[in-house]
């Protein structure tokens, strides 16, 4: 008697939904929170609605056209390597070789 299984064929592919990849999902889903807590502390605290909503509305746009900007431009892993790349130093200067000497001669290598 055969048994039947199935196969999950999307285990390593990453989570998209409407062209957003990966962790800009949570970018905006975050994004899309911090707007509705600013429009409630801003409606609460006696600001005009004529100024609270375009401001609101507006800055909602501008969340969704960057969220779906970066995640087309860098895709899945793309934004943290060109942060990190960007934290790099360029160059390293050094007035002594006295550091590496001292590692020559050290304990450090030895186990």
């Amino acid at each position: 008697m055969a048994s039947i299984y199935q196969i999950n064929k999307g285990v390593s592919k990453p989570i998209v939904f409407k062209g957003l990849k990966a962790q800009y999902i949570a970018y905006l889903a975050v994004g899309l929170v911090l707007l509705l807590i600013a429009f409630a502390v801003l409606y609460i605290s006696g600001v005009s609605l004529f100024i609270v909503l375009p401001l609101i509305l507006t800055l909602g746009t501008l969340l969704f056209v960057v969220t779906f900007r970066l995640s087309h431009r860098f895709g899945e892993f793309g934004l943290m390597k060109y942060l990190a790349r960007k934290g790099l130093p360029r160059s390293l200067k050094f007035r002594s070789r006295r550091i590496f000497t001292s590692l020559k001669n050290s304990d450090y290598g030895r186990s």
